[in-house]
């Protein structure tokens, strides 16, 4: 039966008698080849298969199909061939271990439809419609559709895309040399529900020109955030300045925010120089790791955001900036408040709008997207063939806690690909820490012993792939340069 002698109302009750799962598919009547049939007789559950080879084999466009726990459970010879796998490896394989990129298990999860959605796969731009399925009001799996008509027609379609996105690619650069900010949305990897609602309140609030507080651990991914809020508001064309404050000494960070004038203090620059705030003029400053920042500066950033002026170091008027002020933090602001180390006053005036990002422990799904990421990122960079990691190496990134969050990962990656001698990574690649350990059971460890066992590992291991260069680990590890001064002396690296 071609889709087109589809005619009439089509009774979907038949899915009941041929999916086992008793996917009950409203939502088909979406579909636009799907105008219905007079009548369909029941059919046994073996030749469910047959049915849908009936709806969908023929068709040029791919077509997927996943239970509520996100397994394939069919997919069109077309998607078949273009993923270039065996229908026998992919049936009752989760979805995101056979399609890059995929979102039908986030469709599952949330029961929202995303239509001519842009999806990379195999090298290639997609359009992607994805629609849940529902019996009895319930969601209990998904329909997925990769359109196009003909290869042909595909291919020319594909390269207008790339060379659109090359075209954006070149004008994004030329902005990220003339403004600073470098990072998007679309820079963040993920395919986690916590991590695509966080992008869709970034959308939300990128217009509103009132500060933003990011909060979350080390290694989150902050910046990149802080980035692409500037990116989307209005204030895109303009200069995006970024001030590390824990990483600015405490009796220069005044100088570094505000600027000075020639002859301010002994070692001032000839000429003066202008401060961040400055700087920033216009666009946005982001104040990240705020936590760090000492009382005195906090009293001046609190007036010059309250009165939009600033005043450089040995100058006596006042001068105008117009600045929007992102900051972020991986600390407890409120007890820092308790403990008379941050201003509540310049507390409340950051916190107007907060985005809270969650740690990669609480979205383990983004593991395996991230590590495939970082696996061709790396690979790329220092010309290895790597393409994977094993079950068993997916099973243990997957367990473990990483309380270094992304940077960690990144880290354990870039390592392993360094290591590997083969074409995937092994137990073997990953570092010391990793890897399961035989000890004497007589011999007590404390939990202090065990982490502390465990930091110094990995610090040794960073150093290494650094060189040497603390600065460089400092930055990685998403600590201080002080305190990679005392780690390395504490533990004799």
């Amino acid at each position: 039966m071609s889709m087109q002698e589809l005619k009439g109302d089509v009774d979907l009750r038949w899915f009941h008698s041929i999916y086992s799962d008793r996917i009950l598919i409203n939502s088909m009547k979406t579909l636009p080849w799907v105008a219905g049939v007079n009548s369909l007789i029941t059919v046994l559950e073996n030749y469910r298969d047959s049915i849908f080879e009936t709806f969908f084999g023929n068709v040029d466009h791919c077509i997927v199909i996943v239970d509520h726990q996100g397994n394939i459970s069919y997919m069109n010879e077309s998607y078949i061939q273009f993923l270039d796998v065996g229908k026998e490896e992919i049936i009752g394989r989760h979805v995101t271990e056979v399609i890059e990129n995929t979102r039908m298990h986030l469709v599952v999860e949330s029961g929202k439809e995303e239509m001519a959605d842009l999806q990379h796969i195999r090298g290639q731009y997609m359009i992607a419609n994805r629609i849940p399925l529902r019996s009895d009001g319930q969601v209990v799996g998904a329909l997925g559709m990769v359109l196009f008509r003909d290869t042909e027609e595909w291919e020319i379609m594909n390269t207008h895309i790339k060379d659109l996105l090359f075209e954006l690619e070149t004008y994004r650069n030329r902005s990220s040399s003339r403004t600073g900010a470098r990072y998007s949305l679309h820079d963040i990897v993920s395919s986690s529900e916590e991590i695509h609602d966080v992008k869709d309140k970034i959308k939300k609030i990128a217009h509103a020109d009132i500060p933003v507080l990011i909060r979350g651990e080390s290694g989150t991914g902050k910046e990149l955030f802080a980035h692409s809020i500037h990116q989307l508001s209005d204030r895109s064309d303009q200069p995006f300045v970024k001030v590390n404050c824990a990483a600015i000494p405490e009796h220069l960070i005044e100088s570094e925010l505000f600027g000075y004038l020639d002859g301010a203090f002994t070692g001032a620059k000839k000429g003066g120089k202008p401060g961040k705030f400055q700087l920033a003029d216009g666009g946005t400053l982001f104040l990240d790791e705020i936590g760090d920042m000492p009382m005195h500066a906090q009293v001046k950033i609190l007036r010059t955001i309250q009165e939009g002026e600033v005043e450089a170091l040995g100058s006596v008027q006042s001068q105008k900036v117009d600045v929007r002020i992102i900051a972020a933090t991986n600390q407890p602001l409120e007890k820092l408040i308790e403990k008379n180390l941050f201003r509540e006053d310049l507390y409340y005036r950051i916190n107007v709008l907060q985005v809270e990002v969650p740690p990669l422990r609480e979205r383990i799904e983004d593991i395996r997207v991230l590590t495939i990421y970082f696996l061709e990122k790396t690979s790329q960079r220092i010309g290895k063939r790597i393409g994977k990691v094993s079950a068993e190496v997916q099973d243990v990134l997957e367990n473990y806690s990483w309380p270094g969050n992304i940077r960690e990962l990144e880290n354990v990656i870039e390592s392993a690909v360094h290591l590997s001698d083969g074409q995937k990574i092994t137990l073997d690649d990953l570092p010391q820490h990793f890897k399961p350990r035989t000890r004497d059971n007589n011999k007590a460890f404390s939990l202090k012993e065990m982490m502390e066992n465990t930091e110094k590992n990995f610090i040794e291991e960073v150093l290494e792939m650094t060189e040497g260069d603390k600065s460089l680990a400092a930055e990685r590890l998403g600590i201080g340069k002080s305190s990679i001064y005392d780690k390395v002396k504490k533990y004799g690296l």
